[in-house]
């Protein structure tokens, strides 16, 4: 699948204020799942600098720095990306003790999966999870679908712009949330049932139906001997193969932020807009083809 993408955030603030430095996860991930073909990122009136930096969880990011005041920041990027990863279930999981719930790592992989696996998670959170991994019979792949499921045919999906996800015990309680909120209520139950997972933020093909336009999507990965990292959208209800692009993952959200940064300015309000163009297509003929190549959906 070729992802052909326009992606622009305008940052308005009410007066000049000073821009920390800031982190700018807007390059896809490229691993075995996807591969960068074209990407451009520019900042409207330059940055003082520019650099390109590796994060702790691989994350391909870009941070830049400020001299002077401003009062309005814009970040474009366009890119053309391909995603190879057509079977979700390409993999078997090559450790035992990793196949039945509560999972167990080899000694090694423990060691780097740790800051994915440590959560507190609620009472109510674990025991919903238990329940789910209960009727599975404690199969570790079979929970990862089925509490994916459980989440997309039980919660009401909602589109909300602002904010940090939500509590997972809230959106549980509530039963509602928006793909941020469903992602990291997934991740606390398979932390709860001893899989190392992780919040992920990207794009996607699917469209889905509580949004009115494209925007940024975020969904979940948990890994398994054998598996690796592998993709699970609560939101959509599905494995992810080649319909997803990723641009970041990390066990904290805020790592996984497409745009991490401050101000400083006593007082000073600041406004965000965005638009994202995103075209997908199996064979890159058509995007190269289309007249109008980066089209709102």
């Amino acid at each position: 699948m070729f992802f052909r993408i326009h992606h622009r955030l305008s940052y308005t603030y009410d007066r000049p204020v000073f821009l920390e430095p800031m982190a700018l996860r807007l390059t896809p991930r490229q691993d075995g799942s996807q591969r960068i073909l074209e990407h451009h990122l520019r900042l409207e009136e330059p940055p003082a600098g520019l650099s390109r930096v590796l994060e702790p969880d691989g994350t391909d990011a870009m941070v830049a720095w400020f001299q002077q005041e401003r009062d309005q920041l814009t970040i474009t990027v366009d890119m053309l990306v391909e995603t190879l990863r057509s079977n979700p279930y390409d993999w078997i999981v090559t450790h035992r003790e990793a196949q039945h719930l509560p999972v167990t790592y080899p000694e090694a992989e423990a060691r780097s999966l740790a800051g994915c696996q440590k959560d507190r998670a609620d009472p109510e959170v674990r025991a919903w999870a238990q329940a789910i991994a209960d009727r599975v019979d404690g199969s570790a792949t079979a929970f990862l679908s089925a509490l994916a499921d459980e989440i997309h045919h039980g919660f009401h999906h909602v589109g909300r712009l602002e904010g940090e996800p939500t509590d997972a015990a809230e959106t549980l309680r509530t039963l509602t949330g928006a793909c941020r909120d469903t992602a990291m209520l997934y991740v606390v139950a398979c932390r709860s049932q001893g899989l190392a997972a992780r919040f992920v933020s990207g794009y996607s093909m699917h469209h889905p139906p509580e949004v009115s336009e494209h925007e940024l999507h975020a969904w979940a990965e948990v890994y398994l001997p054998g598996g690796g990292w592998r993709g699970f959208d609560p939101s959509l209800g599905l494995a992810v193969a080649d319909g997803h692009l990723v641009l970041a993952a990390a066990p904290d959200h805020h790592l996984a932020a497409p745009v991490s940064g401050r101000y400083r300015g006593t007082g000073v309000g600041s406004s965000l807009t965005y638009l994202i163009r995103l075209q997908a297509a199996d064979d890159l003929g058509e995007l190269e083809a289309s007249p109008q190549p980066m089209i709102p959906s």
